[in-house]
C-alpha cells in the first residue's frame, strides 16, 4: 500500500516543459529603430533652426533683404538636383532588392555625384553672398540663414562620405545583409535631407523673395 501511495504521489507531481520563445526578432531591427531615433533628434535640431530663422527673418539691421540677395533660378536648380538624387537613390534600393550589385553601385555613384553638385552650387552661392558683403556678421537674418543652410549642407556632405564608404563595403562584401541594412539607413537619411531642403526652399528662399 505504501508503494502504491508513493507511485500515486509521483503521478500527481506537476510536469514542467520548457517552451521556446515564440517571439521572432528580425535581425538588425534594433539598428533601424536606433536610426529612427537619431532621425527624430536631427528633426528637432532642424525644427529649432527653422524656428530661429522665423524669428530673425526680418532682422535685417539695415543690411540686404532676401529679395536683394537670393537667386531663385539657381536655388530652384539646386532643389531639382537634390530631388533627382532622391529618385536615383530609390533606383539603387530597387537594384539592391533585386540582388543586382552592379546596378546598386551605379545608382549610388550617380546619387553621390548629384549630391556633390548640390553642395558645390551651395558653396558657390555662399561665395557670391560673401563677395557682396552679405556675411553672417552683417545681420541676425543672415546669421540665421547661413546657420540653417550650412547645417543642411554639412548633412549632405556627410551623406556623400557615407555613400563612398558604402561603395567600398559593397566592393568587399557585396549585398551582405549588414550592407543592406546600412543602405536602408542611408536611404532614410538621404530622403530626410530631401524633405528638410523642401522646407528650406519654401520657407527661406521662396517666402523670403515674395515677402
Amino acid at each position: 500500500m505504501a508503494a502504491d501511495a508513493a507511485n500515486g504521489a509521483e503521478a500527481r507531481e506537476p510536469t514542467f516543459y520548457l517552451v521556446e520563445d515564440e517571439h521572432h526578432h528580425e535581425p538588425g531591427g534594433s539598428t533601424l529603430l536606433g536610426f529612427w531615433i537619431y532621425l527624430m533628434s536631427d528633426a528637432l535640431i532642424f525644427a529649432t533652426l527653422f524656428a530661429t530663422f522665423g524669428v530673425l527673418s526680418s532682422a535685417f539691421a539695415g543690411g540686404p533683404t532676401p529679395r536683394e540677395i537670393f537667386s531663385l533660378p539657381l536655388v530652384a536648380l539646386n532643389t531639382a538636383i537634390l530631388l533627382v538624387s532622391s529618385i536615383t537613390y530609390g533606383f539603387a534600393m530597387i537594384a539592391m532588392q533585386e540582388g543586382r550589385l552592379g546596378g546598386t553601385k551605379f545608382w549610388l555613384i550617380v546619387t553621390g555625384l548629384l549630391g556633390a553638385a548640390f553642395v558645390s552650387i551651395e558653396l558657390f552661392e555662399f561665395a557670391e553672398l560673401t563677395h557682396e558683403g552679405a556675411t553672417p556678421q552683417r545681420s541676425a537674418f543672415l546669421s540665421a540663414f547661413f546657420t540653417l543652410v550650412a547645417t543642411h549642407g554639412l548633412h549632405v556632405t556627410f551623406g556623400i562620405i557615407w555613400l563612398v564608404v558604402m561603395l567600398f563595403q559593397l566592393g568587399q562584401r557585396g549585398l551582405h545583409p549588414e550592407n543592406q541594412r546600412r543602405l536602408q539607413c542611408l536611404s532614410m537619411f538621404w530622403h530626410f535631407l530631401d524633405v528638410v531642403w523642401i522646407g528650406v526652399f519654401t520657407f527661406v528662399y521662396l517666402l523670403g523673395v515674395l515677402r
